[in-house]
């Protein structure tokens, strides 16, 4: 997921060198305003060889627990700390949305196509902003403006599975967003 948001495929080199890092802090923020009534579940602050590449947040109800998460209603925020390509980014998030399981090259290709169209190039402290719309699919904000819709529910359960399916490339991070201690996660 770190090579994800930065719009990189691993080396050999890069995968036996460093892992990427993931620091947590503790979820003190209110509902968001796309999920009325929910509570901050969980944020991490994603580096990546010493990088800071982003902090992300995610907002359940709080009758959800963390095994229902991805059939309940979401909204996960990535705060962008460095500029990154948004083509780059929907390649990258369609690689990690193929961990859960192959997809069809029809289905990646119309995916990415979507992607592509909705995510912008990201600067310091742009947000993107993604709300699981159980049964129906997946609404993107960008700084608080509305981006678009995919309304496909398995595009969405992939998509937000990048941060929250025991398949992510990132179990720290899933763990945190979820906000569950590492001896829950077993």
């Amino acid at each position: 997921m770190a090579l994800a948001v930065l719009g990189l495929s691993p080396t050999p080199s890069m995968a036996q060198a460093r892992e990427p890092t993931v620091d947590t802090t503790p979820a003190k923020a209110g509902p968001h305003p796309l999920l009325p009534g929910s509570r901050l579940t969980g944020e991490a602050l994603l580096r990546y060889w010493g990088l800071r590449i982003y902090h992300a947040r995610l907002w359940t109800l709080p009758s959800v627990r963390a095994d229902q998460v991805a059939d309940n209603a979401l909204v996960l925020e990535l705060e962008y700390l460095r500029e990154l390509k948004g083509r780059a980014i929907a390649e990258r998030s369609l690689a990690e949305m193929q961990r859960a399981g192959p997809i069809s090259e029809q289905q990646s290709q119309q995916w990415l196509a979507h992607m592509q169209r909705l995510f912008p190039d990201v600067k310091n402290g742009d947000r993107l902003t993604g709300q699981h719309l159980p049964g129906q699919g997946a609404n993107f904000v960008y700084n608080g403006q509305p981006l678009g819709r995919v309304d496909d529910p398995e595009f969405a359960r992939r998509f937000f599975g990048i941060w929250l399916a025991p398949t992510t490339s990132q179990p720290d991070m899933r763990t945190a967003l979820l906000g569950l201690s590492p001896a829950q996660e077993r």
